[in-house]
């Protein structure tokens, strides 16, 4: 017998951020990793995993080298998805929506909280682009922390945050024998709409 309908909250920002917990609670390796696609201006499509970094008044928060492909795509066309899958809940959620680069402070306050050794590698690393060996990387490292030491590396132009700013929820329920539970938000006149899409 199918179950009971599911009730969610009217609110898919509130009901994202229950799921988010009920993830981290199970204790599962990597809770916040999302994948992220997006869309060459010529509409190519690439995806990559990514890490969520929390919300602020718009929307969902990640941040990466504004050198690479991600970046350059996002530039181009300013669209992007993302895809939660939790397969220990048996939950995704895909978010569909445009995208705003996070301010300057934003990004210098995050970075500052992540460990010494991120911020070295992210700062010697030319994302995305070709390079000879992994010694030129390793080279790259060193030279950052003769030059600064360990704990001191600022925050490099080219590496800094972006915002999802939603416009489209999918909220996914893993049923019997595919009989999936599937539910849509869209913002329509500034209100969220919901509702159930076949499996």
């Amino acid at each position: 017998m199918p179950k009971a309908d599911l009730t969610l909250n009217k609110d898919p920002i509130t009901q994202f951020q229950s799921w988010f917990q009920d993830a981290i609670q199970t204790g599962m390796k990597y809770p916040d990793a999302m994948t992220l696609a997006t869309a060459s201006a010529k509409g190519a499509p690439s995806a990559r995993t990514v890490l969520y970094k929390g919300m602020n008044k718009e929307g969902l928060k990640f941040f990466t080298n504004y050198n690479s492909r991600k970046s350059k795509e996002l530039r181009a066309n300013p669209r992007a998805a993302v895809l939660f899958y939790w397969p220990q809940l048996n939950r995704q959620i895909r978010i569909e929506g445009r995208i705003k680069k996070l301010s300057s402070q934003e990004s210098d306050e995050y970075w500052l909280t992540r460990p010494s050794e991120s911020r070295i590698n992210a700062a010697a690393s030319p994302q995305s682009s070709q390079i000879s060996s992994r010694a030129i990387l390793l080279k790259r490292v060193k030279d950052l922390l003769l030059k600064f030491g360990a704990t001191n590396i600022p925050r490099p132009k080219h590496w800094g945050g972006y915002c999802l700013i939603p416009n489209k929820f999918e909220f996914w329920v893993e049923g019997q024998f595919r009989l999936h539970d599937r539910f849509q938000y869209r913002k329509q006149k500034g209100k969220w709409q919901q509702v159930r899409l076949a499996p």
